[in-house]
């Protein structure tokens, strides 16, 4: 059993369900010459009269966890996140940032309140209102989780019909939290998506997802190709029917050269990049990719903001500063912070 209040800290604590994505973490921390440590949110426990360790805690928890077998991970995070702030422990991407990543819903609305456009979606709760809601959409038209990340339930429907034998069969993704997204089809102008990285509320880089070989869930993390409309064949040579579809975030699989690659023209004084710094400052976000896709009659929707963003290592590997090594600067200089201001008070 692990007690966390009873854990010692480095200095710098990773929260997370999930070790598989730790290692380019670790890697930067061993380069920097900077010690962490890890609460792995997979059991444990918490006296709540305690006082958590001094020192900053850095959460990853993701919305995906359930498909890793760890069901409980978001209201283990919940319980965790409230504890260290009731502390007023220094927690970077903190509850409000927990609940932003476990909602598609919460995310859109945010977004659509801030004046960006988001695509026209239609929560259902249950299943028994979904083949009415799809009747009202336009086919083609997407489904996908609220709670989601890695494209949970992000699949492709060409007709009602289809949708229908989906819903009705076993096949059907029951979403984790009961609430399953009817989203509009948004057309790319090109088949490409855009994943803009920030950290410590600065932008980083841009990415550009090539996605004309077909349609990708879109993790870091983990590989994927994402079902096409039924009776399709996904390997198919790409049309220009073919998606990208608003599935996901920039993804680590056996790819093409080139599928990922900086987009040099997007930098910091981008008007784009400017609004949605200012938006992830206003909902204490402070590490997170943001997916946008530009369509072909030339609005750019804004569709996926990922709390728990992971890095592809091609882009790593040509960046001017990787941006691992530029959490770690981060993490490590918030850490000082927050120890001379215990200083001042002592």
């Amino acid at each position: 059993m692990t007690l966390l209040d009873d854990a010692g800290t480095a200095g710098i604590t990773i929260i997370h369900e999930n070790p598989e994505w730790i290692p380019p973490f670790a890697e930067a921390f061993a380069r920097a010459g900077v010690p962490f440590d890890e609460w792995v949110l997979t059991e444990g426990s918490i006296a709540l009269d305690r006082e958590p360790p001094e020192g900053v805690y850095w959460s990853r928890l993701s919305a995906s966890s359930h498909a890793r077998g760890h069901q409980h991970a978001k209201e283990y995070g919940r319980a965790v996140l409230a504890w260290l702030e009731s502390y007023g422990r220094r927690v970077v991407n903190g509850s409000p940032v927990l609940e932003l990543e476990v909602s598609k819903v919460r995310q859109y609305r945010e977004l659509a309140r801030a004046g960006f456009r988001v695509p026209h979606t239609v929560a259902v709760f249950g299943t028994d209102d979904l083949l009415e809601r799809a009747a009202a959409l336009p086919a083609p038209f997407i489904t996908k989780h609220n709670q989601g990340g890695k494209g949970l339930g992000v699949q492709r429907f060409d007709s009602h019909e289809e949708f229908e034998r989906y819903v009705r069969s076993a096949e059907f993704e029951e979403p984790a939290d009961g609430i399953t997204l009817l989203q509009e089809y948004v057309r790319s102008a090109k088949p490409f998506i855009t994943r803009a990285e920030f950290i410590g509320g600065r932008f980083h880089y841009a990415v550009r997802v090539d996605t004309s070989a077909g349609s990708f869930q879109l993790c870091p993390a983990d590989a994927c190709a994402l079902p096409g409309a039924a009776g399709t064949d996904d390997q198919a040579q790409p049309s220009a029917d073919v998606l990208p579809e608003l599935a996901g975030a920039a993804c680590e699989i056996p790819a093409r050269a080139g599928t990922f690659t900086v987009r040099e023209e997007i930098t910091a004084e981008h008007p784009l990049v400017r609004r949605l710094k200012a938006f992830l400052a206003d909902h204490h976000v402070e590490i997170a990719g943001v997916e946008f896709i530009e369509t072909a009659d030339g609005e750019t929707v804004v569709y996926d903001i990922n709390t728990n963003t992971n890095y592809n290592s091609a882009v790593e590997a040509t960046a001017p500063q990787r941006a691992a090594d530029r959490v770690v600067a981060f993490l490590s200089r918030t850490a000082r912070e927050v120890e001379a201001e215990r200083g001042r008070r002592a």
